[in-house]
């Protein structure tokens, strides 16, 4: 019996590979969502964005990771996802401390001949660390008041904003899985 034909060859080509995710989609948003697919509500997600943000900002370094932590456990949050969040806005954190420092001095001394720049800083530690100190304490505490009374507004903001957001987003991921 006659062997049927066989069909000739086709040249396969090998399917374009996706183009590479963007950073701020690669360290941004593919993390937030992969904590959304992890059971967050959007609420939760929105309010644990919104913390971070302002957490990430504290005029005072090394207390961010210490901070997120605590409230975190406190408001039944992700904690990685808090610390994630306001990791990220390090960069933030570090455009802003100088002037919250300075304002902080002004707010809590109000003299300019105690000015916050580096050259007085040094004077003072040269000739009379205590009096440097003392100006850096009132600037922190200064700060950390300026930093409190707008974090308040914003954390609201974000939160108010991101909520529905991340609402469609859920919303959007169920019909796929439901679809799929």
């Amino acid at each position: 019996m006659p062997t049927p034909p066989v069909p000739p060859a086709t040249e396969t080509t090998p399917a374009p590979a996706a183009p590479p995710a963007g950073w701020l989609r690669r360290r941004l948003l593919n993390p937030i969502l992969s904590i959304l697919r992890q059971g967050l509500s959007p609420e939760q997600l929105a309010l644990t964005v919104a913390l971070g943000v302002s957490i990430g900002a504290i005029p005072f370094m090394g207390a961010i990771t210490t901070v997120a932590a605590l409230v975190a456990v406190r408001l039944r949050l992700n904690v990685a996802a808090l610390q994630f969040v306001s990791h990220m806005m390090t960069p933030l954190q570090l455009l802003i401390i100088i002037p919250l420092l300075r304002l902080g001095a002004r707010l809590m001394d109000n003299t300019t001949e105690n000015e916050l720049t580096v050259s007085h800083i040094r004077h003072l530690f040269a000739t009379d660390w205590q009096a440097a100190l003392q100006l850096l304490w009132r600037a922190e505490v200064g700060a950390m008041a300026i930093w409190l009374l707008g974090s308040v507004p914003i954390v609201a903001l974000l939160y108010f904003v991101l909520r529905p957001i991340f609402r469609r987003i859920a919303q959007r991921r169920a019909a796929a899985e439901v679809g799929a």
